[in-house]
């Protein structure tokens, strides 16, 4: 076959022709980067541009909003509604909290209003009420699945009728949307929930949460369905981006957006101490109760509120029993702590430390886990072997390998902690599989330490990934900064057989990851078992007539309760409670007569049972886990991922030739976060990285245009050389001149 171009060819094999099809596509190239670059700029810029956001107030994705917010929809876009309040009441008694979360707002404009409202809440709250206010008009909230709620608030809607809709768009997320709001009302929206409080080494704990970080959405294919307005689009990973993904204000806003907080608490118990870490409370002692409120009355809804109560030591409670009649069953909250065992010989361990360092992690919160992490090596012993490994839009170690512990590595190490520094998306799913490999088959200690804010939208892949690639290593979740995804933090651990704790500012770095220390390096309590006292089912250690969530146990470390719900026709006498701690037996009888009577256990089962089941792997089997998912919730009045909360007016109040308008409100960024870390950067941390991948696409053709040439020259240069070789010499001036020797298969054109 001949090596001369074909005639298709015959223009690329003339070098002038050649070097300027390579010329104008080094040009266009250059044009499209530079383009791009702009547009980026200014796309990162606006953002931070205080006029912009507070004069127009549009907002193109109510997930974007970190908090409660209210939204007036208008076309596409929507615009912020002036909020005049966020009313929080606490009522806890024992080890249950009641609370009823109440936003007013204010249509001021002249024109009739649809609102969307956004908010955070605990991740184990239990969502089963919902009323909506408007003038003198209440209208309670109805449960139904959620397709159907839908379809009930569009419809009501459409027909000019009052109505609200609350769903669930993550454990800890929050949606509602409000129709035919009239002109100059006020509207209430009162969201009640229950919950379980936290119990850990003789301290009881809650976290109420004000705002939701910006989160990074990870993907690249783009898909339909999940309808939003956020800023991010939906991917191929984060199926509903668009709903999870809001604006923030920029820094040195004047618009605020504020929460008024009162609590009873009825712990039942002499307390020792009462306090919040992050705010500043003013606690009333009453006759059997305390009057908690925060000093200022009100606070910027911009971090998680935490309160913590420590009984006497003498009171503290090694066991407690509430129930609940209803319909002909018994609901019970059992918790039992166990016995501290003393501490053995320690092991040698192999301990893999992985830190945060996207965007999000700016500001005061890469402080804490430098500080956190620096405190953590220290505790390295001979023998012992480690690693540090490092994320933000792409994963490293610190070795290839998990190295000896010696003054040289621990050097290392330290010096590679103290100079991180964040920036970048949050890229967690290759953090994790790379922790999470290279892992012997001694089945020897391995341990994982994993600090983040969890700022990402792809919790179930990475809960997927932990479930598969876990073998033998534990996973110790550490929230950082102001506002964590607590949900994130605790399923992981969860799946990870580890524990979690939070860090919130940098003078509890010491005292919280003592308290991690000792729950690591302490014997746990493991393949937990409760034998109710009759015949056990085969498949969940259950007996037939007694159905207890979760059913399977996770491991407890040292001064974490074993927190059970359980309902019977009738609860035993008493039941056993056995394990395996320290390469020994253990067991513990609990009677369960007398105790407390609490309404809201049914509510708390029921909650325990539909995240249990949600944690069950998405396969073909999953669409019957679904539908029991939502039976559960409906019988017990529950908001889940697959049921909503509806409320219509049955009278129509919107005269049908009005029409919907809008109007709108910002939110903040999370207290000790970097504005700049996370909005100001030629391509957000936060956001899917469309315009880098474009660029990056456009600078790989550069170089490959500048390949083609480089190998066009070298060609030509050696084709001629070939052929001045094999041609005889000539015997007179003006021989024939060989042909040049195009290259095959060239594309100058960069778009084609």
């Amino acid at each position: 076959m001949s090596n001369y171009p074909s005639r298709s060819h015959k223009s690329l094999a003339t070098p002038r022709l050649f070097f300027a099809s390579i010329g104008l596509s080094l040009c266009f190239n250059l044009t499209m980067i530079a383009l791009m670059l702009f547009n980026s700029i200014n796309a990162a810029a606006n953002p931070i541009q205080q006029d912009d956001i507070i004069t127009t107030d549009v907002v193109n994705s109510f997930d974007e909003l970190g908090h409660g917010t209210l939204l007036f929809k208008h076309a596409t876009q929507y615009k912020k509604a002036a909020q005049l309040n966020i009313d929080v009441v606490m009522n806890i008694t024992g080890m249950i909290n009641r609370v009823s979360v109440t936003q007013s707002f204010s249509n001021t404009t002249d024109d009739w209003q649809e609102g969307i409202y956004v908010f955070p809440l605990p991740e184990n709250a239990a969502v089963d009420h919902m009323r909506l206010k408007i003038g003198e008009r209440i209208i309670e909230g109805q449960i139904k699945e959620k397709q159907e709620a839908n379809k009930v608030y569009q419809q009501a809607k459409k027909q000019g009728k009052q109505a609200a809709l609350t769903e669930q768009e993550r454990p800890n997320i929050f949606t509602t949307s409000v129709a035919n709001i009239a002109p100059h009302e006020t509207v209430e929206v009162e969201i009640e929930y229950q919950q379980i409080v936290d119990y850990d080494n003789g301290a009881f704990s809650l976290r109420f949460p004000m705002v939701v970080g910006p989160r990074y959405i990870p993907g690249k294919q783009r898909i339909e369905g999940f309808s939003g307005t956020g800023w991010a689009l939906n991917t191929n990973e984060v199926p509903d981006a668009a709903r999870i993904t809001p604006p923030v204000l920029p820094p040195g806003s004047q618009s605020k957006n504020e929460v008024s907080l009162k609590i009873n608490l009825n712990a039942g118990l002499t307390l020792e101490n009462i306090h919040s870490p992050y705010h500043v409370i003013e606690v009333d002692k009453q006759a059997g109760h305390y009057e908690i409120q925060l000093k200022q009355e009100t606070t910027l809804a911009n971090r998680d509120f935490e309160l913590i109560w420590q009984p006497h030591a003498s009171g503290i409670p090694k066991a407690a029993l509430f129930t609940e009649e209803m319909n002909g069953d018994t609901y019970a909250l059992i918790m039992m702590v166990p016995p501290t065992v003393k501490k053995t010989e320690t092991l040698s361990k192999e301990i893999i430390y992985v830190i945060d360092t996207s965007g999000s992690m700016g500001g005061q919160s890469i402080v804490q886990a430098r500080t956190a992490f620096e405190l953590a090596l220290t505790r390295l012993k001979p023998g012992d072997r480690f690693n540090v490994i490092q994320f933000n839009s792409f994963t490293s170690k610190l070795f290839n390998h998990a190295e000896s512990v010696n003054s040289a590595t621990l050097e290392q190490a330290l010096n590679y902690v103290r100079s991180l520094e964040a920036g970048g998306g949050t890229e967690m799913a290759t953090a994790l599989h790379a922790a999470l490999a290279n892992q012997s088959n001694d089945n020897s200690l391995r341990q994982i330490i994993f600090m983040t804010d969890g700022s990402i939208g792809n919790e179930q892949a990475l809960f997927e990934i932990i479930q598969k690639e876990l073998g033998h290593s534990r996973l110790f979740t550490v929230g950082i900064g102001s506002a964590p995804n607590s949900h994130f933090m605790r399923r992981a651990a969860n799946f990870g057989r580890g524990t979690h704790t939070h860090i919130g500012k940098l003078d509890e770095v010491q005292k919280r990851m003592q308290n991690l220390f000792e729950k690591i390096e302490n014997p746990i309590l493991k393949d937990i078992t409760i034998d109710w006292g009759q015949m056990n089912s085969t498949a969940k250690n259950i007996a037939p007539n007694i159905e207890a969530w979760p059913q399977k146990i996770s491991d407890l470390y040292r001064g974490e309760p074993l927190l059970i719900t359980a309902k019977a026709k009738q609860l035993p006498n008493a039941i056993n409670i056995s394990g395996d701690v320290a390469n020994d037996n253990w067991s513990s009888k609990l009677t369960l007569n007398g105790g407390q009577t609490r309404q809201g256990i049914s509510t708390l089962w029921a909650r325990n049972k539909i995240a249990a089941l949600m944690e069950q792997k998405r396969d073909n089997e999953f669409e019957s886990i679904k539908q029991l998912i939502i039976d559960t919730a409906l019988e017990h009045h529950l908001v889940s991922k697959f049921t909503s909360l509806v409320a219509v007016d049955v009278t129509p109040v919107r005269p049908l030739d009005k029409t919907l308008d809008s109007h709108a409100i910002p939110t903040h960024l999370p207290a000790g976060w970097d504005h700049k870390k996370v909005f100001g950067q030629p391509f957000p941390a936060t956001a899917t990285d469309a315009r880098l991948n474009f660029i990056i696409g456009m600078l790989l053709m550069l170089l490959t245009s500048l390949l083609v040439l480089c190998l066009h020259g070298r060609m030509t240069a050696g084709m001629q050389e070939i052929e001045r070789r094999r041609k005889p010499k000539p015997r007179y001036l003006g021989s024939p001149i060989a042909p040049t020797v195009g290259v095959r298969n060239t594309n100058p054109n960069p778009s084609s």
